[in-house]
């Protein structure tokens, strides 16, 4: 699967700088909330690295399984691990914060969910927080498939069983967060102002939100 040709046809009409907008608001209000202000803190599915460059962070790590593409977007202060995130080499341990965004749902079966998630585990300071956020499959069920990538069905209610079972404990669970419009580019006004606003309005989010957020701690 050409995953770059896909996510370039994907986003073909959602500039970075839209991207960028959103995913500064949503790392200011994770890092300040359910992350709890990690100092090091790890995305195993780096991407663009919207996220990880965004986060205020003292040390950051992002995967991606390939090298030149996650180069090309990260910062110089991101430490770039190239591998299959199921089987890469990380410090145990070490991070009191990882994000994990619209991946899991990539991955083949529900067991590497489960193998991504001990491994997570394994990587994390006690007292850590894992924060995940996905297509929440109970509430966009009749798009879930419209993406080439997404092959594990999955809702909040799977994932928190997935974060228990690699021996999180459970601290939040949100069915309905961002709407996929957000993510995907769709018809929402995206200022730091609207996308602020939203964060904060979790009636909003009732109504417009399409994907889970699970927060676990180890």
């Amino acid at each position: 699967m050409n995953l770059s040709r896909i996510y370039e046809y994907r986003f073909l009409n959602t500039p970075d700088t839209k991207k960028n907008v959103v995913w500064k608001e949503i790392c200011n209000w994770l890092y300040n909330g359910y992350l709890n202000k990690p100092k090091v803190v790890l995305d195993p599915a780096g991407g663009k690295c919207e996220f990880i460059n965004n986060i205020a962070a003292e040390e950051k790590w992002a995967i991606d399984i390939e090298k030149d593409f996650i180069s090309k977007y990260a910062d110089k202060n991101v430490k770039i691990v190239v591998g299959n995130n199921l089987n890469v080499d990380l410090p145990d341990n070490h991070f009191d914060g990882v994000f994990i965004s619209n991946f899991l749902e990539h991955l083949t079966t529900q067991e590497e969910v489960a193998t991504l998630l001990e491994k997570m585990y394994k990587a994390m300071k006690k007292g850590g927080r894992i924060v995940i956020m996905g297509p929440n499959f109970r509430h966009c069920a009749a798009d879930y498939f419209d993406y080439a990538d997404h092959t594990v069905i999955l809702s909040e209610g799977g994932v928190a069983e997935h974060l228990y079972g690699a021996g999180f404990n459970l601290v939040k669970i949100i069915d309905k967060f961002l709407p996929m419009s957000f993510r995907a580019g769709g018809k929402l006004p995206v200022t730091p102002f609207t996308v602020r606003t939203y964060l904060h309005m979790p009636l909003a989010w009732r109504f417009m939100g399409t994907q889970f957020l699970v927060v676990g701690e180890k």
